[in-house]
C-alpha cells in the first residue's frame, strides 16, 4: 500500500506551501441549503482538529458569507498554522433599493450583489474586502475566479493587477480557478502563475485535464489544486438524481460511478477515499480541496483521505475499462 500524500507541498516557484488536503468553503456560504452559523463554525473547527490546514474561499460563496464565517471560525488560531486562499474578479456591493439578489446556487445570503471587476483598483478593493471579512492581514493564495468569459479583461488588467500584488509581497502565490481545464491550460501557457485550482476535470469520473491542462502545468512548473473531486456529489453518493457538474447526473454516469464503487468495494475501499486519492497520480497536483457542510463531514473527509488503499486497486480499474491505460496512477504519489 502507498501511504496517503503528505505535506507541505510547494506551489510552483513561490514560497507558499499547502498541505495535501484542504477545505473547500462554498458550503459555508449556504450553497444549495442554509447552514446554521454554529454548524458552519463547527465545520471549520472540526477540519482544523483533523489536521486540515488549507482553506479555500471566495467572495462569490454566499456573497461574502463564507469568508465571514471562515474568519470567525479561525479567530484565535495560530495564523502560521494554516494557508488561506481566496479569489478576485467578482466584486461585492450592497443591493440597490428594490433589487433582487441573484443567488447563483446560494441561499439565505447577505443583501449584496456581485459585479465583475478586473480593473487594477477593483482587484485591490476586492482583496481588501476579503481580508476584512476573513479578519486577517494577508492570504497566501489569490485566484482570478471563473474568468472563461472575460479573457480580454484578464489579459489587459486582471492578471497584471494580480502579478503586481505578488511582486509587492502582498500575495504569495497567484493563479486561476475554474471548471474549464482548456481555458486554464491556455492561461498557464501564456502567463506566469504559480498554481491553478481546477474543479471537476481531473477526477475518477472525468479526466479531460490530462489532455490539456496537466501537460502544460508539468512543462511550466505550475502546481494544481484539484477541486470537485466528487464531481458535485456523484462520486460521494452514486444514486439516481445525484448531482454531477451542478446538475442531475445522466443515467450512464450514475452507472459508471456505481461500477467504480463496486470495484473499490472489492478492495475494501470507499469510493470517496479513492476519489480523494486519485488526483495525486499526476506529479503537478499539490493538493485537493473538498467541501463539507458539517463537522461530521469534515472529520469524515480527513479520515477518508488517510484511508489505506491497496496499490492493486488502480490497475484493477484500468482492467475494467474505468480508467484508461496510461493514466498516471497514485501508487507513486510521494
Amino acid at each position: 500500500m502507498t501511504p496517503p500524500p503528505r505535506g507541505p507541498r510547494r506551489l510552483g516557484r513561490s514560497a507558499v506551501t499547502v498541505p495535501p488536503l484542504g477545505l473547500g468553503c462554498a458550503p459555508l456560504g449556504n450553497l444549495y441549503r442554509a447552514l446554521a452559523e454554529d454548524d458552519a463554525l463547527a465545520t471549520v473547527r472540526a477540519a482544523l482538529a483533523a489536521g486540515v490546514g488549507h482553506f479555500d474561499a471566495a467572495p462569490h460563496y454566499g456573497v461574502g458569507l463564507a469568508e465571514e464565517r471562515l474568519g470567525r471560525a479561525l479567530r484565535g488560531h495560530d495564523r502560521a498554522g494554516y494557508t488561506l486562499a481566496t479569489k478576485v474578479g467578482r466584486r461585492l456591493r450592497p443591493l440597490a433599493p428594490g433589487e433582487t439578489p441573484a443567488g447563483e446556487g446560494f441561499v439565505a445570503t447577505p443583501a449584496r450583489a456581485r459585479t465583475w471587476d478586473f480593473t487594477r483598483d477593483g482587484i485591490r478593493a476586492t482583496l481588501d474586502a476579503s481580508l476584512a471579512r476573513l479578519g486577517t492581514d494577508t492570504v497566501e493564495i489569490v485566484y482570478l475566479h471563473d474568468v472563461e468569459h472575460h479573457l480580454p479583461e484578464v489579459y489587459a488588467t486582471g492578471y497584471p493587477a494580480l502579478a503586481e500584488l505578488r511582486a509587492e509581497g502582498r500575495v504569495g502565490a497567484i493563479g486561476f480557478g475554474m471548471n474549464h481545464s482548456d481555458v486554464l491550460a491556455r492561461l498557464v501557457a501564456d502567463l506566469d502563475v504559480d498554481v491553478v485550482l481546477c474543479a471537476g476535470r481531473w477526477t475518477l469520473l472525468e479526466r479531460t485535464a490530462l489532455d490539456d491542462l496537466l501537460p502544460v502545468c508539468a512543462r511550466r512548473g505550475t502546481s494544481v489544486v484539484v477541486g470537485g473531486v466528487y464531481n458535485s456529489g456523484l462520486l460521494a453518493d452514486p444514486s439516481p438524481g445525484a448531482p454531477y457538474d451542478y446538475a442531475p447526473a445522466p443515467p450512464h454516469l450514475v452507472a459508471r460511478a456505481r461500477e467504480l464503487a463496486a470495484v473499490c468495494a472489492t478492495f475494501g475501499v470507499p469510493l470517496k477515499a479513492a476519489a480523494l486519492r486519485f488526483p495525486f497520480g499526476h506529479p503537478s497536483v499539490a493538493g485537493v480541496v473538498v467541501g463539507a457542510a458539517s463537522a461530521r463531514e469534515a472529520t469524515e473527509n480527513a479520515a477518508l483521505f488517510r484511508h489505506d488503499i491497496p496499490d492493486a486497486l488502480w490497475p484493477a480499474l484500468v482492467d475494467r475499462g474505468l480508467l484508461a491505460p496510461g493514466v498516471p496512477l497514485p501508487t507513486a504519489a510521494p
